[in-house]
């Protein structure tokens, strides 16, 4: 195995030189870094990561921290693209990626501090865990940098990023009112995520807009689900025959509510017009192609990522990041 002193004795210069040459140190001669490097990558040599991190004390790797992923969420590739965002960016700035997976089963037995210990990440990315999670406030106040995707929590160790929540919900609202709607019905997620919180906020907004009552029977409860989504779809039609439009506050639940208004005899947009959330890719292929809020999903991860290595580094950045959401209009809405 090549180690710096063979190429400190073929480039006949110090080890301390090839150290530091090697690490980016700007008091080495570029004359002689080059050299350096030449020799380095004729001989094969590649830096032992574990023995640099026990001098850094840092390892040069993120943890990415996913709650109760599923087979279930399959057809929701929301994750999938914050990933690719996250790895991209996290590769670029040469760090590494490490995935880890908990569920409410294993966080009874480990706290997240302490999976991010054991793991021996530098920092980690939050993304899907509830408000309620117990072990949230612990991370947050601890001494490992975080940053949390869709979750509006600061600290001094504390970065966040998410989408433009309200407005987005807003601008959904607003275009079926546009569209003649006056009773337009709501199947929010679980009132433990950040996102139902302003996207509720989004809706009233939008009624209050046009002096329309906010009336709290109209807003369900579909658990971010496509059983969820149908199931609060029926007992809507149940208990409110006069709505005739939902926005959904996640895509998923948006199919789910247009199954649920199929399996009641009725059609979309015809009897009922829906709006979903996220702009997953399904949504421009369902019949009707749904309208939806756009979520800049892959940017989410690009920025978690920036935001996360600029807290370790001690970059003097902006370490909360709001992105623009948009409304793309398709077939699943009828004007009145």
């Amino acid at each position: 195995m090549v180690t710096i002193k063979d190429i400190a004795k073929a480039a006949s210069v110090s080890v301390t030189t090839v150290s530091r040459a090697l690490n980016g140190y700007d008091d080495v001669n570029e004359g002689t870094r080059l050299k350096i490097k030449t020799i380095a990558d004729q001989l094969g040599y590649s830096p032992n990561m574990a023995a640099r991190s026990l001098i850094s004390k840092k390892t040069k790797t993120l943890g990415l921290l996913l709650s109760n992923v599923t087979r279930d969420s399959s057809k929701d590739n929301i994750a999938f693209e914050v990933l690719c965002g996250i790895n991209d960016r996290s590769g670029e700035l040469d760090y590494d990626l490490v995935l880890f997976s908990t569920t409410p089963q294993k966080q009874r037995v480990k706290s997240y501090k302490t999976l991010c210990q054991e793991r021996g990440v530098d920092g980690v990315i939050i993304m899907g865990i509830r408000l309620d999670d117990p072990y949230l406030k612990e991370i947050v106040s601890s001494d490992i940098p975080c940053v949390l995707i869709d979750i509006t929590l600061e600290g001094p160790n504390v970065g966040y990023v998410t989408s433009d929540n309200t407005k987005g919900a807003l601008h959904a609202v607003t275009h079926l009112l546009e569209s003649g709607h006056r009773h337009i019905a709501m199947i929010n997620g679980h009132t433990q995520a950040d996102v139902t919180l302003l996207r509720l906020e989004g809706y009233r907004l939008a009624l209050e807009n046009y002096g329309i009552p906010f009336d709290e029977s109209l807003v369900f409860n579909g658990l971010f689900s496509e059983q969820g989504g149908k199931e609060a779809a029926q007992q809507m039609m149940s208990s409110h025959p006069e709505v005739t439009a939902i926005f959904c506050a996640s895509d998923l639940m948006a199919f789910g509510a247009m199954q649920g208004v199929k399996e009641a005899g009725k059609s979309v947009p015809e009897d009922i017009s829906i709006i979903g959330y996220d702009n997953i890719d399904l949504t421009a292929y369902c019949t009707p192609a749904l309208t939806t809020v756009n979520q800049h999903k892959y940017e989410l991860g690009t920025n978690a990522a920036q935001i996360l290595i600029d807290l370790l580094e001690k970059q003097q950045a902006i370490h909360h990041v709001m992105l623009p959401s948009e409304l793309i209009k398709r077939d699943s809405v009828r004007t009145l």
